[in-house]
Formats: structure tokens, sequence, C-alpha cells
């Protein structure tokens, strides 16, 4: 996970001015972003990550993102927050639209990975889903396997996963290992297994629309 306190840029602190940018994202996309900034030469974008972990306790996130915002106002032309809602039930919408900052429209980052309207289309036939990213397949013990208490107390799995049918993996990248450790944690919950190829979705849309010529 990147440092919560630093803005990575390729000369340090970013001064306002030139349609600058800050990306106030979820720690859990820092790897996404950076591949995306690489591979599009988005060098107008600069990013601050908050602790992925905040996603344990979604109810602080909208707090984290406004003293971010504050903190960095100042500096930026804009600031967009690469957030969708991830369990702040609208309150981390609302309080961007007090702050006058957009966000990425969606529940989740599973859902603008694999695109919002198509993610949608599928929810029927995918309430019985357990969904993971690449930042999740490597984090899986950290963010799942642990704070659900499966470590201690492996009983559990059955009366919280009893419900699920399979676990999905959206898989942003074409990587044989994690293929193989995301089909390894379907094993330990007592999932069927599907590996989908989403690459970035609607994340690359929504970074293009900043650019200067978006």
């Amino acid at each position: 996970m990147l440092p919560s306190d630093r803005v990575l840029t390729e000369d340090g602190f970013s001064a306002k001015g030139a349609g600058s940018v800050l990306l106030l994202a979820c720690g859990a996309l820092a790897r996404e972003i950076l591949a995306l900034k690489a591979a599009n030469g988005w060098t107008h974008l600069d990013l601050h990550c908050l602790p992925a972990d905040l996603h344990l306790w979604p109810d602080r996130i909208p707090d984290a993102v406004e003293a971010a915002v504050h903190r960095y106002r100042d500096q930026y032309d804009t600031i967009f927050v690469v957030y969708a809602d991830c369990g702040t039930g609208g309150r981390l919408q609302s309080r961007c639209a007090a702050l006058g900052v957009e966000m990425v429209p969606g529940p989740h980052c599973y859902a603008f990975f694999d695109g919002v309207e198509a993610f949608a289309a599928r929810g029927d036939e995918e309430m019985t889903a357990f969904y993971l990213t690449d930042f999740l397949v490597r984090q899986f013990d950290a963010f799942v396997w642990r704070p659900m208490g499966f470590d201690r107390h492996p009983e559990l799995i059955p009366m919280m996963f009893g419900n699920y049918t399979r676990l999905i993996y959206q898989a942003q990248t074409d990587d044989p290992a994690l293929d193989t450790l995301a089909r390894s944690h379907a094993a330990r919950l007592g999932l069927a297994y599907e590996r989908r190829f989403t690459g970035y979705g609607d994340l690359e849309r929504e970074l293009a629309r900043l650019s200067p010529d978006g």
C-alpha cells in the first residue's frame, strides 16, 4: 500500500496551476492507477492514497476523504475522488457534493471494474457470488480471512458463506500466479471458482476524462 501522507509525482509535491489534478484514492487501487498513469502518459495526474483498510470501517471513509480534500485543495485545480460508495450508504457521495468534488460512480470497485451497467445487469444471476479483485487476491488474508476470524474459527466459514455459491475473480491483469492464488481462496471458502477478465473497466474511462484532451 502507498504511504498515506504523500502525493506521488515525478518531481515531488505539485503546485496549483496548469490543469493540475489530484486523484484522492483508496489504497486498494494504487497499483491500478499507477499502471494506467504509466500506460497513458497521464503525467498531469498526481496520486494520494488513503489506507486501504478503511474498508473495514466504511463509516470512516467520508471523514478521511474530507480531511484530505481540505489538506490538498489549495495545491490543485481539481481533486477527483477515486472511491465508489464503498459501503458508506450514500454518505460519501453527499460529502463529495458538499465539498464540490467529483467521485467515481457506482456502488463499489467490483462494479466499476466490471463496468457499472454490466455489473448491474448481472445482478440477479450473481446474487450468490463473492468477488475478488487483483488487490484482494493478493491481500486475501489481511482483508477477508483474518478480519472475519476464519484463521481462529474456521467453523464460521459455512455460517458466513453458506449462501454464496461461487467466487468470481475479477482480474485486472493476466497473471497466472494470481489466478492460481484466487482459485485457492475459493477452495478455502468452499466455493466454485470463476475468473473474469475485466481489465480496468470504467476506472480507465473516468480517469481519461480528466486529461486535458478528455
